[in-house]
């Protein structure tokens, strides 16, 4: 397939720059992926598109404040982005500028609070870079780091808690599992009541989600790699709706990718953990996914593929085109959909 298969004109002023006063009343659009149906409603409704006998499938993993602001020798400032814990205090990093993080290169944070010196440079220009702190990394991080925001939001968030999911337990994400973002505790009590099981597993989620797709043709395209894991109550959860005829509901597509590496051909989960690269597009066949929560993606990017595996290229850029001339609002902050 080609890339340009999956384009849709988005006008910029669709893209969500801040999150909603209330996170349950974004908008929601129910796409029926057989029929093509098309509903429009808001995202305290959802109960009524869930059974008794269903489970959401969320990904409790929490953003990192990844984001360092510093400074060189000589005063120049420095920008570093963790992406990757390598062990030992050291960790692969995006650098800004890259011209100025050579290796051997001495970098200060906080006034000295943390000390890195930059040990080399990875393959494809990331920086390898040593961190020398006293007490714990991750309290420090959460004392001087910055939330990392997608680049294609501008404004700067001022409560760093409304890119984080509710339920977030799990730190280790370079970007928010944003399909999560609508859920109030207020809301998944209402959706127990109504008989459907939550549970949770992890994806750190890496900033290889917003590397768009270069080749022409999708299956040429290399997906970037992600940790991730299944709990054994998880596993006992999905395995049993599957079983007894539920619907096993992805809510984000790193959930849903989570549950489709590991599931086997009849539906069943593991516990399991590792890495996965796995790309799913038309002509994928779901072993465990039944149904997914999901944000509105951007044009040709592997999301919009996923999400068109599952219900048709055609139905959901026929979606898309309705969102648009709705005026719903788009990517981390914007509006969520459900596709059943």
């Amino acid at each position: 397939m080609k890339k340009s298969d999956f384009y849709f004109d988005l006008p910029e002023e669709l893209i969500a720059q801040t999150p909603l006063q209330q996170r349950d009343h974004s908008r929601l659009l129910r796409l029926d992926k057989n029929s093509g149906e098309i509903e429009h409603c808001h995202f305290y409704q959802l109960p009524a598109y869930l059974r008794a006998g269903d489970c959401l499938v969320l990904n409790d993993s929490r953003v990192l404040p990844a984001r360092l602001l510093g400074s060189r020798p000589g005063g120049g400032s420095v920008e570093l982005v963790l992406l990757r814990d390598l062990g030992a205090g050291c960790w692969e990093c995006l650098s800004r500028p890259g011209r100025k993080t050579k290796p051997g290169t001495r970098l200060s944070f906080g006034g000295g609070e943390l000390e890195a010196t930059v040990e080399r440079v990875a393959e494809g220009g990331n920086r390898i870079v040593r961190f020398e702190y006293e007490g714990i990394f991750l309290e420090v991080l959460e004392r001087l780091g910055k939330m990392p925001l997608p680049p294609y939001i501008k404004e700067e968030l001022k409560d760093s808690e409304r890119y984080q999911t509710v339920y977030s337990r799990e730190l280790g994400s370079a970007a928010a599992p944003t399909a999560g973002l609508h859920f109030t505790p207020e809301l998944l009590e209402k959706i127990r009541a109504k008989g459907v099981e939550i549970c949770y597993v992890t994806l750190h989620v890496g900033l290889g989600t917003f590397r768009p797709v270069k080749e022409d043709e999708i299956e040429d395209h290399a997906m970037h790699s992600e940790f991730c894991m299944i709990p054994e109550e998880t596993a006992r959860i999905v395995t049993e709706t599957k079983r007894s005829g539920g619907r096993v509901i992805a809510v984000g597509t790193t959930s849903c990718r989570t549950l489709e590496s590991f599931a086997s051909a009849d539906g069943t989960l593991p516990a399991a953990s590792g890495w996965t690269d796995i790309f799913i597009y038309p002509g994928y066949k779901f072993k465990c996914v039944d149904g997914l929560i999901t944000n509105f993606h951007l044009p040709e990017s592997t999301l919009i593929m996923l999400v068109s595996a599952l219900a048709g290229r055609e139905h959901v850029l026929e979606a898309y085109k309705a969102a648009v001339e709705e005026r719903y609002r788009f990517f981390s902050f914007g509006d969520a959909m459900i596709i059943e």
